[in-house]
């Protein structure tokens, strides 16, 4: 097999279960790019140079940055890099509104889950999560991406370039052929199952995510791929057996989910908190993203029905 590029990985500890956040440098003949940008702190810096130096390269050697998707540990050292090395920066066009934080956008964004978790019947912890929302505009707005953005073609380099939303609506994974690897973000890890985070589109309706995260799963493992090189975690070795227990992990988790509204459980938020209990309060978004994605997940699919009552989305299951 001819190696077309060589892929250096930086791997930074990170807090809770995450255990590492990871990005990559990719040596090819024509280009060193930078794969995904870490946290914005010093840590993260420090590891990018000392990779850079063991392998015989500078930051000013770099020349691109390639982000496979908008969330803030992946994108964290593209303003101090750029600012000193004006290079291209690339990432899927729907990436474009959050990486510059668009206002429009983002307030639009918090309408929507306002929406969703009054239909969800959260209540009081919906609110509280709005509020944080509304002040993390204000709170994170320096930390837009100040170069341009190119939007990434669907080849780049000799990397096929794969749209695997899920995560995020925006996840690309880059895929060599002739090496039989992969880039590919947060939508697989090794060591914990990839949350679908749920998310609106540009018109603020709610997308799929769990849906698009099991297909974009089920579109990976078609290729012929030895290695992932994964956003968080030890890069994953053979990756098919562990595709595969993700993808059933999914139907799984419906299948409860589903016998806890077989049970009489029907709002979004009851069922939350009785399938998630202690974590309902400590990872709110999370856990309602969980709880929406496999409830869509399971409406889709014909297994539950829903019927508004009082503003408040009631799920159950038809006899």
């Amino acid at each position: 097999m001819k190696e077309v590029h060589n892929i250096f990985p930086i791997m930074v500890d990170a807090p809770a279960n995450l255990k590492t956040v990871n990005f990559y440098i990719v040596k090819t003949e024509q280009s060193l790019s930078l794969v995904d940008a870490g946290f914005n702190n010093k840590e993260s810096y420090k590891a990018l140079e000392l990779t850079l130096q063991e392998n015989g390269f500078s930051t000013g050697d770099l020349t691109e940055i390639i982000l496979t998707h908008n969330h803030y540990d992946h994108v964290g050292l593209v303003n101090p890099i750029t600012r000193k090395h004006p290079i291209p920066v690339y990432a899927h066009k729907d990436a474009i509104p959050r990486l510059k934080r668009d206002p429009r956008f983002l307030e639009m964004r918090v309408d929507f889950y306002a929406k969703l978790y009054e239909e969800m019947g959260c209540g009081d912890a919906g609110d509280k999560q709005i509020s944080f929302l509304k002040k993390s505009i204000e709170r994170n707005s320096n930390q837009q991406v100040e170069s341009e953005i190119i939007p990434i073609g669907a080849k780049h380099l000799h990397f096929d370039v794969i749209e695997v939303p899920g995560h995020a609506p925006d996840q690309i994974a880059l895929h060599s052929l002739e090496n039989k690897e992969m880039i590919a973000g947060d939508l697989m890890i090794e060591h914990i199952s990839s949350n679908a985070l749920v998310e609106p589109d540009f018109n603020g309706k709610k997308l799929p995510t769990l849906l698009q995260h099991k297909q974009s799963l089920e579109k990976v493992q078609k290729l012929d791929i030895e290695r992932i090189y994964s956003g968080h975690g030890n890069i994953i070795q053979n990756p098919s057996s562990l595709i595969r227990k993700r993808i059933d992990g999914i139907e799984l988790k419906a299948e409860k989910i589903r016998k806890v509204i077989e049970e009489g459980t029907t709002t979004g938020d009851e069922i939350a908190r009785k399938f998630y209990k202690k974590s309902y309060h400590s990872q709110f978004s999370l856990v309602m993203s969980e709880i929406i994605g496999h409830l869509d997940y399971l409406e889709i699919s014909g297994r539950v029905s829903k019927e508004m009552k009082n503003g408040i989305w009631h799920y159950y299951i038809e006899k």
